[in-house]
């Protein structure tokens, strides 16, 4: 059956063709707790391949998210999605900036709000 929607052949595009089959991007370096921020919004790009979509709606700003939840979410290894959000870094579509430092995570007021939040989740 065809149009049985659990049936479905749900295509994905193969990652040498999102990568271009590069392994590395040459001018940033992501690791993956470095954290990602949209620099524009996804809606603006519509003619945007719809991984880079798809990248640009799941890290609003301010807060973006990790390489390694992005990574996750879009069920891709760490390698070829830090290929893609380095083309989307030289694009400008991105930001990224480096994990909090040690100093900002052993303050206590930061880690106590932390705790609060966790709680009410």
């Amino acid at each position: 059956m065809p149009d049985d929607p659990q049936h479905r052949d749900h295509r994905r595009t193969r990652l040498y063709a999102l990568t271009d089959g590069r392994t590395a991007t040459p001018h940033t370096v992501l690791t993956m707790d470095t954290m990602i921020t949209a620099a524009v919004a996804a809606d603006d790009h519509g003619g945007l391949p719809t991984e880079w979509q798809a990248i640009l709606a799941m890290c609003p700003a301010p807060n973006g998210r990790a390489v390694a939840e992005i990574a996750a979410r879009m069920h891709m290894r760490l390698t070829p999605m830090t290929v893609l959000l380095g083309e989307l870094v030289d694009r400008g579509l991105i930001h990224h900036r480096p994990p909090l430092e040690g100093a900002e995570t052993s303050n206590v007021h930061l880690l106590m709000r932390i705790r609060d939040s966790l709680a009410h989740l």
